[in-house]
């Protein structure tokens, strides 16, 4: 799932090296911590948050268990 995440970021990503993807677990939940450059980070949310949440249903149909959480930082 991790592996994926980064793969559709760095594609919409500007500076895709600069895409990282920290995954661990928290309160019985996954969490993925996203890092990118800051000039990609309203292109990784979207207008009204739209991308991200996309995102976020494409991995949960992905997962077996979709008790997960995305956090988008710099």
């Amino acid at each position: 799932m991790k592996d994926f995440l980064e793969y559709v970021l760095k594609a919409i990503a500007k500076h895709p090296d600069d895409v990282v993807v920290v995954e661990y677990t928290e309160d019985g939940k996954k969490v993925f911590d996203i890092s990118v450059h800051p000039e990609d980070v309203g292109q990784i949310i979207g207008k009204d948050g739209r991308t991200i949440k996309s995102i976020k249903i494409l991995l949960s149909a992905m997962a077996d268990d979709s008790d997960f959480i995305l956090k988008v930082i710099r």
